[in-house]
């Protein structure tokens, strides 16, 4: 069971089948914990909500109704939720406090630049080893991390038991390699080949569009123009 609070002293209990989290609240947690650690790191001891809202100009009442749904405590009148312990209710609600290993197939300038990459680890995920079908990439090593031979994939995921994996392939192989994941025993792809993945539906997928992402930068930038603001966009 999960306790469930606000700072204004109302609290209520519920089972942990009533915990139903949205794709939007789940997306908001990271940039949460973001803020939080650094609050830890500049020796905030606690954290109202409605500072929160105001640092990452969010609608306060939807930042109380998150971190009711995460929290493990009420937070107190006039001081808001204890940092650490908000922290930790973060992280274990999105599973973060137990490190999953992961494998990168594709390692040419984006899987290259994942690799590089460090802050994955601060949300629990370790990358362990990066595959590729050329040559002149197979025998690398970035940031540590092994760059396989892709004939080597479906051995090595059985092997270390991967359950996790990141496709950063042309389009035209993400299915392929999808597949290969699927049939190797991972249950979780992160992909940002620009294609759809047909699969099975115990394979969870999180799609990453760079495409759409800068698409709906421009049309925000567009709009902000029109409207003669360009302070924020």
């Amino acid at each position: 069971m999960r306790g469930k609070g606000t700072e204004n002293g109302g609290s209520m209990i519920e089972t942990k089948e009533d915990i139903i989290a949205s794709k939007a609240t789940i997306a908001r947690l990271p940039t949460y914990l973001r803020f939080l650690r650094d609050c830890r790191k500049a020796g905030d001891e606690n954290v109202s909500s409605t500072r929160i809202a105001e640092h990452l100009r969010l609608n306060p009442v939807q930042v109380r109704k998150d971190l009711a749904l995460v929290s493990v405590s009420s937070g107190k009148p006039r001081l808001g939720f204890p940092v650490s312990e908000l922290i930790e209710s973060i992280e274990s609600f999105l599973g973060l406090r137990n490190t999953h290993d992961a494998v990168l197939v594709g390692a040419g300038h984006l899987g290259s630049t994942l690799l590089l990459y460090d802050g994955f680890r601060n949300y629990g995920l370790n990358i362990v080893a990066a595959f590729d079908v050329n040559a002149a990439a197979v025998g690398r090593k970035i940031n540590g991390i092994s760059v396989l031979d892709y004939s080597q994939f479906s051995a090595t995921v059985r092997r270390l038991n991967i359950k996790m994996g990141i496709i950063t392939v042309p389009k035209e192989a993400a299915q392929k390699v999808a597949d290969d994941m699927a049939d190797s025993g991972i249950r979780a792809i992160w992909s940002f080949a620009p294609t759809h993945l047909v699969l099975q539906e115990d394979i969870a997928v999180k799609y990453e569009d760079l495409a759409a992402s800068l698409a709906v930068l421009s049309k925000k930038l567009e709009d902000k123009l029109k409207d003669g603001d360009t302070d924020s966009v």
